[in-house]
């Protein structure tokens, strides 16, 4: 239950993406400029937790043993995930990018046969957790609802462009995250691995930047400004939150895919800012229906960890024979 606390609070700091994006975009500030500022930000605040943590030397050392898996996965957890989130902001408010995000929670549990286990000294390939899958798929009902009036009023090309690019972050971002701690091993903490990461996906950041500088010129101050909010909030809090919480549980799919479910949570969090803060219209009742089923399928998740839990206590304090 601790693992999924951490991830609800995660959920609330990575809010703030999807409310300072949608911000930028009716600024007229580019989605290039609000990706790779996010990573460009991040990087020095996470130097400095790990130069003091003295582990930069241990992790330069795992970037130098395995350069392509973290350079590969890296791309895959944080650019293929923060690049589409960033150009959907631009075509829809952010509780409808955050409510189509969830469909990374039903990602998360369709991934787990591309991973490999060792149980009793033998390999094994991981099985999809159906209890969670069925629970996940509650989830998905209501991010369907909330689709359903944007839909109706929205032309279908925008729909698409809105849509199309969150379900590429939805998977990209879990399995990055996933492959990184099967290629880490446990061998460096949350603070090195999400540090490691920014530093392996730069060369896309900055590409991206340049492009942008090109094409649209500098970032406003206000751009900047959001962007390093962003950075803070989202990219080193958050984002070391959710992987501390998925560390913990990664060697178990199915409380690994209750914390995942956790960022349902995030859509709560980006309805109350963008209304307060933006003065989005308040979604209508179809949306509202269908945030409470993503309610109940986050209260099912945690419900089934904490069974799982339990089942583990006792599991492990009976007698061997």
């Amino acid at each position: 239950m601790k693992e999924i606390a951490l991830g609800i609070l995660a959920s609330l700091f990575f809010a703030v993406t999807f409310i300072l994006n949608h911000a930028m975009e009716m600024q007229g500030g580019s989605w290039l400029w609000s990706a790779s500022l996010r990573y460009f930000f991040m990087l020095p605040f996470l130097l400095v937790i790990v130069f003091y943590r003295k582990g930069f030397t241990q992790l330069s050392s795992e970037m130098k043993a395995q350069p392509v898996a973290w350079m590969l996965w890296s791309f895959i957890g944080f650019v293929l995930f923060y690049a589409p989130l960033t150009f959907a902001a631009a075509f829809g408010p952010g509780w409808l990018v955050s409510g189509t995000w969830q469909l990374t929670i039903v990602a998360g549990v369709l991934l787990a046969p591309l991973f490999i286990s060792v149980v009793a000294g033998k390999t094994e390939r991981q099985k999809i957790p159906l209890i969670s899958l069925l629970i996940s798929c509650v989830i998905l009902v209501g991010i369907l609802l909330i689709q359903i009036p944007q839909a109706q009023s929205v032309p279908f090309k925008s729909l698409l462009l809105g849509i199309l690019p969150v379900i590429i972050a939805a998977f990209a971002y879990p399995l990055g995250n996933r492959k990184m701690m099967e290629v880490c091993g446990g061998r460096i903490d949350t603070y090195q691995r999400v540090l490691g990461m920014t530093i392996a996906s730069m060369p896309a950041w900055i590409i991206m930047a340049i492009y942008a500088m090109t094409t649209v010129g500098l970032p406003s101050i206000s751009q900047v400004t959001q962007s390093l909010l962003v950075g803070i909030s989202s990219g080193v809090i958050a984002t070391t939150l959710f992987f501390i919480a998925t560390d913990r549980v990664r060697d178990h799919q199915g409380k690994l895919a209750a914390v995942e479910a956790t960022q349902s949570t995030e859509i709560l969090f980006v309805i109350i800012g963008e209304v307060l803060l933006l003065g989005i219209a308040f979604p209508d009742p179809i949306a509202l229906a269908g945030l409470g089923v993503i309610i109940v399928g986050m209260m099912l998740h945690s419900y089934y960890t904490m069974i799982l839990g339990k089942k583990s206590a006792v599991h492990s304090s009976s007698p061997t024979q």
